[in-house]
């Protein structure tokens, strides 16, 4: 693995911890997040996972472990049929996530351009 893909895979991971999304099944959310990196990019999944964030946060209490990875797993399916809507500008991914919105946002406002779904 390039050092530039674990440090992609870092980020997600780092979302991850900070909120502590995986509930307490992680071993579960563990696979299923593997499984969602072999198929999606991670910037894709940053961004999946904040606009998830921002979703459950009026739900009490807030969606963790493999049911929240499912509600990101479906907003990456949304994503593979139609464009990408962003409901959150890099600044306010930066606020939530507490990290440089430029791998996912690019350096425009606008979603980076690159397939949805890395190739099989």
């Amino acid at each position: 693995m390039e050092i530039r893909e674990q440090l992609s895979q870092q980020r997600v991971k780092y979302i991850i911890s900070s909120y502590q999304l995986s509930g307490n099944e992680v071993d579960r959310f563990n696979t299923y997040l593997d499984e969602l990196l072999q198929i999606y990019p991670p910037p894709l999944i940053e961004l999946a996972l904040v606009e998830t964030l921002v979703d459950q946060w009026s739900s009490v209490p807030m969606l963790r472990g493999v049911e929240f990875l499912t509600q990101s797993h479906n907003k990456l399916k949304t994503w593979e049929n139609q464009p990408i809507v962003s409901t959150i500008t890099p600044s306010q991914f930066q606020q939530i996530a507490g990290l440089d919105p430029t791998p996912v946002f690019g350096s425009t406002e606008l979603p980076p351009t690159r397939p949805i779904m890395r190739p099989s």
